[in-house]
């Protein structure tokens, strides 16, 4: 299997997107699987490459990336040594880096005989699941979508960081991240630049535009997003899959940093569940 890391893909907003790819070189087209991770979160999050494997070794063409302002560097990609970039992302910076990963792909000559251009699916965790499920009412190269554990709703969350006007007043929320400790800063232009694009920005609108093949995947003990919010999306889009995991938590009861060598029960059903439903649409 070949395995690229930490290589650079330009995007619109100054700062790098940290980029991997796993495939087994057959030089012979693959379907591509783009992997969106959540809030909070990396590429190289808890069992991310072990999952990156598995798609790899079932025989598609595997991208996952940092968003450009997720925190990381391309010197330091997992966890969150730049902050103040932290604080400068927002929804329309990941969905136009996502479309960076998908310009990439379509126009990239050094993979062109090991990726099908014309059959990609997205995958998106938590909020990364709000992510892909827009950019998929919006792209047509997108032809399956899943989402994991995804929100389907950054309206509540976008306001409800703390006091709106004691936020306004300061400029800056923070949000302590109880693995590393850090007070992560939310600077005001988030709640900006979600009001100013918030019809763009509504998961209900998109997912009843959705088309394609769509996969919901959401687990029955999950505290951080309730399973609720996948039955919503599911009621959007009827035509898409629900699959509920049962004993699974917001991110099928891994942790990080994760030194297996497998992945766990929960998160070994979701990627074979994703697999089969790639192959079987």
């Amino acid at each position: 299997m070949k395995t690229l890391k930490n290589f650079i893909v330009e995007g619109k907003h100054e700062k790098p997107i940290i980029t991997d790819v796993f495939y087994k070189e057959t030089h012979q087209p693959k379907n591509v699987v783009v992997f969106c991770h959540g809030y909070k979160g990396f590429k190289d999050w808890g069992a991310w490459n072990l999952m990156a494997k598995a798609f790899a070794e079932a025989g598609f063409f595997f991208v996952k990336f940092n968003f450009s302002h997720n925190g990381g560097t391309l010197e330091q990609p997992i966890d969150f040594p730049d902050l103040e970039a932290f604080g400068n992302n927002n929804y329309i910076k990941e969905l136009d880096d996502l479309e960076s990963i998908l310009d990439w792909i379509s126009n990239n000559s050094d993979f062109k005989n090991e990726i099908n251009i014309n059959d990609i699916s997205i995958i998106g965790h938590s909020r990364g699941g709000g992510i892909v499920t827009i950019k998929t009412a919006e792209d047509s190269r997108v032809k399956k979508l899943i989402s994991l554990a995804a929100v389907c709703d950054f309206g509540s969350r976008s306001s409800t960081i703390g006091d709106l006007e004691n936020w306004k007043k300061t400029g800056v929320k923070y949000v302590l991240n109880g693995r590393t400790k850090q007070k992560m800063p939310h600077f005001y232009q988030f709640y900006i630049n979600f009001k100013e694009n918030e019809e763009r920005l509504n998961i209900e609108r998109s997912a009843k535009k959705i088309t394609v093949p769509h996969l919901i995947i959401h687990g029955n003990t999950d505290t951080s997003i309730s399973v609720e919010e996948a039955k919503k999306i599911h009621s959007w889009n009827p035509k898409s899959t629900l699959k509920i995991i049962k004993n699974a938590d917001h991110v099928f009861n891994v942790s990080h940093p994760w030194e297996k060598e497998e992945m766990t029960k929960a998160l070994k059903e979701v990627t074979t569940t994703c697999i089969d439903f790639i192959n079987n649409n």
